[in-house]
């Protein structure tokens, strides 16, 4: 018979040196809150782990008394999917190594993407990074991880060398290509649904120069930096990646002038090389007047993340993403009339295509079940519903705009693109979604790990 929260809070008591919260303590509310404050975190109890002997105690406590476990370092890309279980956070997980001779790091689970990039470009080494430095890289790892620099280098997740993980079981193991093949293909992209991971070693890579930043240009703009857009994606080297986007600034204080609350449009770019060749392949966007703001120079590794700018404190967000089959004039007319043809992306907060293609499109040799992105762009629609009205307006907005883009949109995603309400088949080709599965009953046939998109859900 399942426990109720006070038997189970006292149960584990017994063996986990963290911190443990049920239903009814004074900081439960708080400590089951995900990243994303519009997911509703519905827990049976919340563990702190204190190191990796806790959380195999949570593990194999769960199994024992037939509940589920939900891991999350830093809740980022939480999908609610939480209903009867235990959820163990591992943020406390803090162990941070880079060994510049091997280019290699060592981090455990709770070190997130702005320490790794810090102390890695100390040594002129630099990670496959996203656009926040605020998520923890192994959750990003695990679910395969787009970054700036993919285009040159792959996924994320096919440059781990080895994991730390607590199995279904509740047993500590280090797993690697050799020592169990078969788990190390599914945690490198297939997301948390197989282990519980605490520590992870992945490749780094040589970063002699970085260049990148962002320029701003009011919305009336969006056709034009659309059409450079698309000429410099066209040609771009692997080394370069430029994002395009929408933007509504908020009418905040903290929002600097001229920003408070312009509707623009943006075009963040970074480049691994020499700054004047950045600044070269980037001439066209130059030709368009009107800028109110470039940022674009050289980028230490550490401030990867002022380009975006993205909050780096929890917020509620409504996201869905598209993976476009081309991007010819027919779908550049139809992404800027469903999101920029009332003069502004609202009520969307941002919408952001992303050029990816180069070695994100290529399979990588012995690569993990993140696999390879056929698709070259990246939509990104996301929002921020403070009100119900906010959340039914955006959720229409983002429907409408995917619905006129149906003919040129693949229905995959990238599985850290995933929004509320899909599932994770929509993340992987039907050979691979059936290998995760079988992988998922052999190795968790009780069904005590569960992922922020479980494998067999849906």
């Amino acid at each position: 018979m399942k426990k109720d929260s006070t038997n189970i809070g006292s149960d584990l008591r017994r063996t986990v040196r963290g911190r443990i919260l049920v239903p009814g303590d004074e900081d439960f509310d708080a400590a089951r809150r995900p990243w994303n404050l519009a997911v509703e975190q519905a827990v049976l109890a919340v563990v702190e782990a204190a190191d990796a002997d806790d959380a195999a105690a949570v593990v194999g406590y769960a199994g024992l008394a037939g509940l589920g476990v939900s891991t999350q370092p830093s809740g980022h890309g939480a999908s609610g999917d939480t209903e009867g279980t235990i959820l163990l956070r591992t943020g406390r997980l803090r162990g941070l190594e880079v060994r510049p001779g091997e280019r290699l790091a060592r981090v455990g689970a709770g070190v997130s993407w702005g320490e790794v990039l810090t102390e890695a470009g100390g040594h002129g080494l630099i990670g496959l990074a996203g656009s926040s430095p605020a998520p923890s890289v192994v959750g990003y790892t695990l679910g395969g991880g787009v970054s700036w620099f993919g285009r040159k280098y792959g996924f994320a997740a096919d440059g781990v060398r080895s994991f730390d993980v607590v199995t279904a079981d509740g047993a500590r193991a280090r797993v690697d290509a050799d020592s169990d093949p078969e788990l190390f293909w599914a945690l490198r992209g297939g997301g948390g649904d197989f282990a519980v991971v605490t520590a992870m070693e992945f490749a780094l890579h040589p970063e002699p120069s970085l260049y990148g930043g962002r320029t701003v240009w009011p919305a009336e703009r969006a056709g034009a930096v659309l059409d450079a857009f698309r000429e410099v994606t066209a040609e771009a080297p692997e080394e370069l990646a430029v994002w395009f986007s929408l933007m509504r600034f908020p009418p905040l204080p903290h929002v600097p002038e001229p920003l408070r609350g312009l509707s623009a449009v943006l075009v963040d770019v970074t480049h691994l090389g020499d700054p004047g060749e950045g600044q070269a392949l980037l001439r066209r966007f130059d030709k368009i007047d009107g800028r109110v703001l470039d940022t674009r120079g050289p980028l230490p590794a550490a401030e990867l993340g002022s380009v975006c700018a993205e909050p780096v404190d929890p917020g509620p967000g409504m996201f869905r993403g598209e993976l476009l089959t081309r991007f010819d004039d027919t779908v550049a007319a139809a992404v800027l009339d469903g999101l920029a043809g009332p003069g502004t992306v609202a009520p969307l907060a941002v919408a952001q295509l992303r050029h990816l293609g180069g070695a994100l499109s290529r399979p990588a040799a012995g690569g993990g079940a993140c696999g390879h992105i056929e698709e070259e762009y990246l939509l990104g629609m996301l929002g921020v519903p403070f009100t119900p009205e906010d959340r039914a307006a955006v959720g229409e907005r983002q429907r409408a705009v995917s619905a006129a883009l149906v003919p040129y949109t693949s229905g995959r995603k990238p599985f850290t693109n995933l929004g509320a309400g899909e599932k994770a088949a929509a993340a992987f080709p039907g050979d691979v979604l059936a290998r995760l599965r079988e992988v998922k009953r052999r190795r968790d046939p009780l069904g005590v790990l569960r992922s922020n998109y479980p494998v067999l859900a849906g």
